[in-house]
């Protein structure tokens, strides 16, 4: 069954900190040269899709802001929805404040005037904000960007919205009431909603096992690992999520749609 469509992962897929997979930029330009529709999705909730299209633009990528969906879009999208006008507590970044704020969500520094808790990346974590988001939890619910326990940077990996989401859960001993990004079910909502390929006609390339890779299996969609982020040949071996291929980088996708 051919490749309608592919939905690509960019940190430790499309790029490692602030810099292009080497081939990334020229693999991107050869899927869009076939006429597959593309759609980038990202476990990365610190930028609005517009300005994660534009920063990925300024680096080369032929993408736009109606190609990229973020956890932090999916979560901001979410809450707005399903808590409409709920004070809101924030363990999160000025970007996921701003995709927020933007769609109603009232914000609130207090955490006795909480009903939603939203949890996700924020380099200004602290002890005190960990105790406030307790806090928060008692009688609010509970909301995660992402489960990543890593990012792949330029050198090496740094801490995601993992254990950060962790950390509340012990404190609160809960887990979240919802986990938006891959490979959570509104995830794969969105890859169905907007590409054109359905089941294995749709090829997801990513660099985790544990979120790229799984969504695609538990949506039934073809997979491809590439190990030029996080997972390792060696992970894929021994893991029970199963890619239906690995490659060495995403630009060795266009050899595998040839074959």
């Amino acid at each position: 069954m051919p490749i309608r469509s592919v939905v690509l992962d960019v940190d430790g897929t499309l790029v490692r900190g602030d810099e292009p997979v080497p081939g990334a930029i020229e693999a991107v330009d050869r899927l869009r040269e076939r006429g597959l529709d593309l759609l980038l999705l990202s476990n990365n909730p610190t930028r609005p899709p517009a300005d994660y299209a534009d920063w990925l633009a300024g680096l080369g990528f032929a993408v736009g802001p109606g190609d990229v969906v973020t956890c932090g879009s999916l979560t901001a999208d979410y809450v707005a929805a399903e808590y409409p006008d709920s004070p809101t507590y924030l363990l999160g970044e000025a970007g996921l404040r701003e995709m927020l704020t933007a769609r109603g969500v009232p914000l609130v520094a207090d955490p006795d005037a909480a009903e939603v808790v939203v949890a996700s990346i924020d380099r200004d974590f602290t002890y005190d904000r960990l105790r406030d988001a307790l806090w928060a939890l008692d009688g609010a619910a509970f909301v995660a960007t992402d489960p990543d326990r890593t990012i792949p940077a330029a050198d090496r990996p740094v801490p995601g919205s993992g254990p950060i989401v962790a950390a509340v859960a012990e404190a609160a001993n809960r887990d979240p009431d919802a986990m938006l990004g891959k490979p959570g079910r509104t995830a794969a909502e969105a890859v169905e909603s907007r590409v054109a390929g359905r089941g294995p006609e749709c090829l997801v390339v990513g660099d985790r096992l544990d979120t790229d890779i799984a969504l695609g299996e538990r949506a039934g969609l073809t997979t491809a690992l590439v190990l030029s982020g996080v997972s390792t040949r060696a992970d894929a071996e021994r893991s029970d999520v199963a890619p239906d291929h690995v490659l060495d980088s995403v630009a060795d996708v266009e050899s595998l749609l040839r074959a």
